[in-house]
């Protein structure tokens, strides 16, 4: 009775082996490839799956994620100078169907062997398209050296079951005496083009200063031409102003029957008073001999007939 209650036992545990052996719970994110016998059989998707015991076996565990890895590369340009280049790829797994799946399974051994492969292909297209192309141009063809990385490597990924999702170049880098050149360049460049300003500045700034000054002498000339005009204006009023005084005195005269060239003794005495009173130290030559005060009269005498007959 014992011996048949410890085989009852062992059969009852083979058998939840054997139940538990033949589930299979597959993780959100990944699928299953089942092999029998060395040959593929199906694939188990996420959730509770069930295998043949002892006859089916997980072959091998596929993350349909979007993974990453970084690559490092160097490249060599076409006058010689050598390029390195940092880069992220990003890459999935097609689609989970089937035949997908299957090339993805047995397209490589591991996945250390698709790394591989995959730099390479990358490093290759890199390297082509580098080297038809100058060390200065390298810097400002980083989005045509992916898109054209993604074209020549698209064909091959999805031959592997993958696809290119993004390919990002961080970094892009040349030996230190290329880049000590290059420093080079661009300080020189900096300096041609701050001296550029500069003297564009500085003409702008004489430019202006002399518009300033021609604007101030224009100015000032307008200025000058409006006080002679003005002066001019003055002294022909004061000349009118005097004769017209001198013709009322001369008439005044000749109606108290007096002699005229007295007063234009007085105002000749009168203007040589004020010459002394107010010269300033100024020096003026004046005839005083009795022909030339005769003169003088004379030249009066004239100046008042004419304003006389003028009125």
């Amino acid at each position: 009775m014992e011996t048949i209650n410890v085989l009852t036992i062992i059969v009852v545990l083979i058998a939840l082996a054997v139940v538990f052996s033949s589930l299979v719970s597959v993780t959100q994110g990944y699928v299953y490839v089942v092999t029998m016998f060395g040959k593929y059989q199906r694939i188990f998707r996420p959730g509770l799956n069930f295998k043949i015991p002892f006859l089916e076996a997980i072959y091998k565990k596929i993350s349909i994620q979007n993974r990453s890895v970084e690559l490092e590369f160097q490249a060599v340009t076409v006058d010689q100078a050598n390029v390195y280049f940092k880069s992220m790829l990003l890459y999935a797994v097609q689609n989970p169907e089937e035949e997908t799946i299957k090339k993805v399974a047995f397209k490589f051994i591991s996945d250390r062997d698709l790394m591989q492969a995959l730099t390479r292909t990358i490093e290759g297209s890199i390297r082509s398209f580098v080297a038809t192309k100058k060390q200065a141009e390298i810097l400002g063809l980083r989005r045509d050296i992916v898109e054209f990385v993604k074209e020549q490597i698209d064909h091959s990924l999805e031959e592997w079951g993958y696809h290119l999702m993004d390919l990002q170049i961080n970094d892009i880098t040349f030996d230190k005496a290329i880049i000590e050149s290059m420093s080079k360049v661009v300080a020189s460049n900096n300096l041609k083009a701050a001296a550029e300003n500069e003297g564009q500045a500085l003409l702008i700034t004489k430019t202006k200063a002399a518009e300033a000054e021609g604007n101030a002498i224009k100015i000032s000339a307008e200025a000058e031409r409006e006080a002679a005009r003005l002066r001019g204006q003055g002294v022909a009023l004061f000349r009118q102003e005097v004769a017209h005084g001198m013709s009322e005195a001369a008439e005044e005269m000749k109606r108290a029957n007096l002699d005229t060239n007295v007063i234009l003794f007085s105002m000749w005495t009168e203007a040589i008073k004020n010459f002394a009173e107010v010269g300033k130290g100024n020096i003026i030559f004046l005839d005083g001999s009795a022909e030339g005060m005769e003169n003088t009269m004379r030249q009066i005498q004239a100046m008042v007939m004419k304003q006389g007959q003028s009125k």
